[in-house]
């Protein structure tokens, strides 16, 4: 497992491609032969394993997570699973790439999650507000307007709450807030439909944003 650490170690510090070697004129082992010296520790098959998948790993976590750093911490987290379960891998399940893949990106929807700050904070609103409060000609509403959409995104339910913004701030789709939430994907869409129709009805009766 040191070699796996020293890979990321270094791909860390750099911000990119760990930068371990590769064995040049020898012909190029297969995944599912990588993953299985990986698992075994081979030294060389691990420096390989990682130098493979590194940026695939990485931009999987920074896609989710959004951050930098997150991600990096994903990333290191997703190959030493793969370290410790590639006895588990079934080829007839999917590809290498496709297996690891489903691990980091398992692992970044926890991280993100954990990672996030509470949807209801003011903080958080501010981007929705931006998004949310523009009339069709682009225009972005006054204080007043913004203040109705703020207190009428409080006065939802906290869960229906939640599912707006990680819509409308973070652009996750029905499925990933479903994910998110342990729900399924039907409830995910409801309580996004159902709470931007009452933010809507909220500035349409205080007649924010008009005129």
């Amino acid at each position: 497992m040191n070699q796996v650490t020293e890979c990321l170690g270094a791909w860390r510090s750099r911000g990119g491609p760990s930068g371990c070697s590769v064995v040049r004129g020898e012909e190029e082992p297969s995944d599912e032969m990588l993953l299985a010296g990986f698992g075994a520790g081979d030294p060389r098959a691990s420096r390989l394993f990682v130098l493979r998948f590194e940026r695939g790993v990485l931009g999987i976590a920074v896609a989710i997570v959004r951050d930098r750093g997150l991600a990096e911490d994903v990333g290191q987290q997703a190959f030493e699973r793969a370290w410790r379960h590639a006895d588990s891998y079934d080829p007839c399940r999917g590809s290498v790439r496709a297996w690891i893949n489903t691990i980091v990106r398992n692992l970044a929807v926890d991280a993100g999650r954990a990672h996030r700050p509470c949807p209801l904070q003011s903080t958080e609103l501010e981007p929705l507000l931006t998004a949310m409060i523009r009339t069709p000609e682009g225009h972005a509403l006054d204080c007043e307007a913004s203040a109705v959409l703020r207190r009428a995104l409080a006065a939802l339910p906290p869960q229906q709450a939640r599912a707006v913004v990680l819509a409308a701030v973070h652009g996750y789709s029905g499925s990933e807030i479903a994910r998110l939430e342990s729900v399924p994907v039907g409830t995910a869409k409801s309580r996004v439909r159902g709470g931007l129709i009452k933010l809507r009805e909220a500035m349409a009766i205080s007649g924010a944003g008009q005129g």
